[in-house]
């Protein structure tokens, strides 16, 4: 036999089992209620213990409360990268939790370490002098006139960042770097200084706050700022993490902090967590359930 005619005997089958599927009315048949963290975290459990066996008690509930909490009113358009996963050397397994957010592995360039009920900005360029598109020569002819033209320069720096603390914005993620200028004037005027590097962690961040990352740096518009309901850096197992935290209605995404005594449990974790969140999105696209034990191969083999 070839191993093609094994395949098409199998697909042949998976269509005559699926054409009998609406036919037969097994009993126990129910559909999953999605908002429901206790009803999710039962139907995943049997995935995770497959790939971790003896957390799966612990860690059900923790992917199932995260994939709730950002799961949007049209169930069928749940995304698995909502969910984050950070893992953090330290502790064990009993101390994962749920933030209802999301969490950075770094901390703020300046002094400003908490926030509460915060407008954000974000800015996909780094915060500091504007550069022209096209080079230019200066000439400079006495002290007084490079004094003033460094006075200038300052002066433009500091209006930018004042117009942002005049609109009320008090926290400023860039996904370069900041300027000593620019980050003496943050200062100055309270606002939190943010660098996030990674354009994806940068994205996420947009995401979470509600706030598109702008590429001038200029006063953002009124649908273009968001919001932080609690921004702090906060010390996790010795790592210094930043964490996001939102309101139950706001949050658009959730992280799974994971915490193990090493790299290779965490890694471990971490799969069977992936694997939960991925169960949890088959039953967005068919809810209906079915008991376990063997069921729809009995049907099927009948």
């Amino acid at each position: 036999l070839h191993p093609v005619e094994i395949a098409d005997g199998y697909t042949r089958a998976a269509d005559l089992a699926l054409a009998k599927l609406d036919e037969l009315v097994i009993e126990g048949m129910e559909k999953l209620d999605l908002r429901s963290v206790e009803d999710v975290s039962t139907r995943i459990m049997g995935c995770m213990s497959s790939k971790l066996h003896g957390y799966e008690t612990l860690l059900a509930p923790l992917v199932a409360e995260a994939c709730v909490a950002v799961l949007p009113k049209n169930e069928i358009n749940f995304s698995v990268d909502n969910v984050r996963v950070v893992k953090i050397q330290g502790g064990s397994i009993h101390d994962s939790r749920v933030i209802r957010g999301l969490v950075l592995k770094r901390g703020v360039e300046g002094t400003v370490k908490r926030v509460e009920d915060a407008k954000v900005a974000v800015f996909a360029q780094g915060v500091d002098t504007l550069g022209t598109e096209t080079k230019g020569t200066v000439l400079i002819k006495s002290a007084e006139e490079l004094e003033g033209y460094s006075q200038g320069e300052e002066d433009k720096v500091e209006a930018a960042i004042k117009a942002l603390a005049d609109a009320g914005i008090k926290v400023v993620a860039s996904g370069g770097s900041f300027g000593e200028m620019a980050l003496h004037f943050l200062e100055k005027y309270g606002i939190m200084a943010i660098k996030i590097p990674s354009k994806f962690d940068l994205r996420r961040f947009s995401r979470a706050t509600g706030a598109p990352a702008l590429i001038s740096l200029a006063l953002p518009k009124a649908d273009e700022v968001g919001f932080a309901k609690s921004l702090a850096v906060q010390e996790i197992g010795g790592t210094s993490c930043l964490v996001l935290e939102q309101s139950a209605t706001k949050s658009a995404i959730s992280t799974i902090v994971l915490r193990g005594a090493t790299t290779q449990a965490l890694d471990d974790v971490e799969r069977a967590v992936d694997g939960g969140i991925h169960a949890f999105r088959a039953p967005t696209r068919d809810g209906r359930a079915l008991p376990a034990r063997g069921p729809p191969q009995i049907e099927t083999a009948r």
